[in-house]
């Protein structure tokens, strides 16, 4: 981006009062000139937004919008990647991932609504949500610029101990110190913590690290149990109680987070092609998409069961990607919601230090007969057709076999 100024032009700046777009917000009007138009979305941070509107003007911001977007956020982002089954290589739930999409559509009715011309984010150059960010905002009004002050020339805070510098020269509020520094993103599905002494594998986490859960060490003596009442893959009760997606999953972190449940610990492969390591809580998530996981091997077939899982490992990959306002995405989502059609019943999920495992499953839709999985004999099935199964299931086998063991006779002199 050149440097000339922008005076008059607005820029709808993704806020969340952290680090990053803390310093951002003045230096997008100290070197463009822009007026800044702060837009914080509420995904369940807890108390991070106290104060969001009166800190983002103290910044210099012109305006400050805050949109409480929990409802859609879990209708429309987290059921249908929870009923997806996406999970990027093998333990991250993609908490991040899921929301920069939603938060970056809305920036974009800001900039409509507000007249701006640009829409800005504080995502480094390093990482993956630079993606997530710029791939919504060409999807849904590439005529918009995208300025990303990490990735400009003329932006200098080259590390996060430059930032916390910047702002304490500025008297802007912060709560990061250079000892406490750890990149985090916090919402209704999870935390993550990035940075500081995590940037080295070889370093556990240390207890006080964890923020919406117990460190295992810490977690009671006696398990505790939870039940989940799904309809059609999406979770409606708990415990006997009709809730509302994002109580349930507030609910749920809670108890999961009092047993140290979700805790993950990985060393992932970026998209922009480097290995990052991170440590990840996700009570409510780990709870409810084992539970779900539950009622599927009940409700599923053999043949949809592995076809979507190979789904699930595509669905991950684009919702990790930012790839979430595409024609496939949407034509994945039409193939999980048929599968989805039969996935009712009941789970009961036992949580004991750190653990989550299923203590029983059923539903009104299960293809589980006992009289079939039996190790007694019925009318029901005859084992004697297993034998005509068998032989002709193994066909091609024994054909390659005898066809090698002619080959190595004719070797022989």
């Amino acid at each position: 981006m050149s440097n000339k100024k922008r005076k008059g032009e607005k820029v709808v700046l993704a806020y969340s009062g952290g680090l990053d777009t803390s310093v951002i917000l003045p230096w997008l009007k100290e070197t463009y000139g822009y007026e800044v138009i702060a837009f914080a979305a509420e995904l369940g941070q807890g108390d991070e937004l106290v104060g969001i509107r009166k800190k983002a003007l103290a910044s210099g911001a012109v305006k400050c919008v805050v949109k409480d977007l929990r409802k859609e956020f879990v209708e429309d982002y987290l059921w249908p990647m929870l009923k997806a089954g996406a999970i990027y290589e093998n333990h991250y739930l993609l908490g991040t991932s899921i929301a920069r999409p939603l938060i970056a559509k809305h920036q974009v009715d800001v900039a409509h609504a507000e007249g701006a011309t640009a829409v800005a984010h504080g995502a480094t150059g390093k990482g993956n949500d630079q993606v997530r960010f710029e791939m919504t905002f060409m999807a849904l009004d590439p005529s918009l610029k995208i300025v990303a002050p990490w990735k400009d020339p003329n932006f200098h805070l080259t590390s996060r101990e430059a930032a916390v510098d910047y702002a304490k020269k500025r008297n802007i509020p912060i709560e990061q110190t250079k000892k406490k520094i750890y990149s985090r993103d916090r919402n209704l599905w999870h935390i993550s913590h990035e940075g500081a002494d995590l940037e080295d594998p070889a370093n556990e986490p240390k207890d006080d690290l964890f923020v919406i859960s117990q460190p295992v060490s810490k977690t009671p003596n006696k398990p505790e149990y939870v039940e989940i009442v799904f309809e059609k893959g999406v979770p409606v009760r708990l415990n006997g109680r009709n809730m509302g997606g994002v109580k349930l999953i507030e609910t749920l972190n809670a108890i999961g987070g009092r047993h140290g449940v979700g805790q993950a610990d990985l060393v992932e492969n970026r998209l922009v092609g480097m290995k990052s390591r991170g440590v990840y809580e996700t009570p409510g998530g780990t709870i409810l998409t084992t539970a779900h996981n539950a009622i599927e091997s009940l409700t599923l077939d053999r043949e949809t069961m592995h076809y979507k899982q190979q789904v699930a490992l595509k669905y991950a990959e684009m919702v990790y990607y930012g790839m979430w306002f595409t024609r496939l995405r949407e034509a994945l989502d039409a193939f999980v919601e048929v599968t989805q059609q039969n996935v009712t019943g009941r789970v009961r999920m036992k949580l004991f230090k750190g653990r989550c495992t299923i203590a029983g499953a059923e539903s009104p839709k299960s293809l589980y007969r006992t009289d079939l999985a039996s190790f007694k004999m019925g009318a029901e099935y005859d084992p004697t057709d297993a034998t005509g199964f068998i032989r002709l299931f193994g066909l091609p086998v024994k054909v390659a076999a005898i066809v090698n063991e002619q080959a190595q006779k004719e070797k022989k002199p």
